[in-house]
């Protein structure tokens, strides 16, 4: 199966995710945390842990040395495992604790893209989550997730921007921003729709004339159900359904 590693190298094992890359026979060294986590797991020398690089490899070593401030793990096994079609989320830049919830989710159900939109009701949210600091919090949270719903590739990390320079950012693709007067998102994104952007919109709404913005991008309207979400509710579900909806096309192609 594309995408995880249910039953693969690092399955049921004590996992950890680095930035850097490794390969058989190399040596990959964990930081304070990683160190840490496995003195709770009373792990020691020559305990088996998973490995994965948040790009696609996934590993599995031996702890060959631990230290309170490092682990160092010798490479056994690894290999690659293939991308999931794209979905690319453009999520608001919102309340911090919520977007880290919404990270969290997007990571298991394995987001391609993350991208923060400043819309203009944005500007009033205190405290929001912006900047270098907590784009690193973002992706410590993803990163805690990748390694507990075994996926294997993290999703791109863009910094925020305003809605212009987002659009203009974004990939091509199927492009579909959540309204509640739109279509049905099941409508909209199918087996073959692959990419798909999800553009969400911040607390209070889209303006009329960001809306018209997205829709001279090529956004389409579409709806999750007859209620007003949250924007976190609304990406974790639009995000689900288009993931479920991608999956056959993946399923047809025999993996």
């Amino acid at each position: 199966m594309v995408g995880v590693d249910r039953a693969g190298l690092a399955a049921g094992r004590p996992t950890f995710v680095t930035a850097d890359a490794f390969a058989v026979g190399s040596s990959c060294a964990l930081d304070e945390q990683a160190a840490r986590h496995m003195r709770v797991l009373r792990l020691d020398i020559g305990a088996i842990v998973g490995l994965r690089d948040g790009q696609g490899c996934i590993g599995a070593g031996r702890i060959a040395r631990l230290t309170k401030s490092q682990a160092v793990i010798d490479v056994e096994e690894c290999r690659i495992v293939d991308l999931l079609p794209a979905v690319h989320l453009l999520v608001p830049v919102a309340d911090k604790d919520r977007m880290l919830w919404l990270a969290e989710k997007a990571c298991e159900l394995a987001c391609t893209s993350w991208r923060p939109v400043l819309w203009r009701r944005s500007r009033s949210v205190l405290p929001r989550g912006e900047g270098p600091t907590f784009q690193t919090k973002v992706r410590t949270r993803m990163e805690g997730a990748l390694a507990q719903s075994e996926g294997a590739w993290l999703p791109q990390l863009f910094p925020e921007a305003n809605l212009e320079r987002a659009l203009l950012a974004s990939p091509p693709g199927n492009r579909v921003v959540l309204d509640l007067h739109g279509m049905p998102m099941g409508d909209a994104v199918h087996a073959n729709a692959a990419p798909v952007v999800i553009a969400l919109g911040p607390e209070g709404g889209i303006e009329d004339d960001e809306l018209a913005a997205l829709e001279a991008a090529g956004f389409r309207r579409t709806r999750l159900g007859p209620t007003i979400l949250r924007f976190e509710t609304a990406g974790i579900a639009a995000l689900g359904i288009a993931r479920s909806a991608l999956s056959f096309s993946t399923r047809s192609n025999g993996d």
